[in-house]
């Protein structure tokens, strides 16, 4: 099983990012996808999660209206589009793959999913 992050980086504030999230070794469409992100010092914070079907989403009260998460089931891969970065969305941004069958509220706990990727690095300048 390999859930692995990517497209992080050093970007500009107000500028725009998609990350992806490659998954394997499981079938894909039975789980639930989140992402969360981790700032140095701070607590892992969840941002959005998706099931399926793909219209089945819940986000964090602070990532709604930035950030949008979508899936590819032709790819096995689900994404973060994040808009208007600013300094204070630097942070290691993880996904995770959950088993499905919860109400989609309790995808905002960490400890429902039951793996995780090793992250990707977003930084954003001032």
């Amino acid at each position: 099983v390999q859930v692995q992050a990517s497209g992080g980086g050093l970007v500009q504030a107000g500028g725009s990012l998609r990350l992806s999230c490659a998954a394997s070794g499981f079938t894909f469409t039975s789980y639930n996808m989140g992402w969360f992100r981790q700032a140095p010092g701070k607590e892992r914070e969840f941002i959005a999660t998706i099931g399926w079907p793909a219209d089945n989403t819940s986000y964090a009260r602070s990532a709604k209206g930035r950030f949008t998460i979508s899936r590819d089931s032709a790819s096995d891969t689900v994404y973060l589009q994040i808009h208007k970065l600013a300094p204070e969305d630097t942070a290691a941004y993880y996904c995770a793959a959950g088993g499905r069958g919860y109400n989609i509220i309790r995808y905002s706990l960490a400890g429902t999913y039951d793996y995780w990727g090793q992250g990707t690095q977003v930084t954003v300048s001032s």
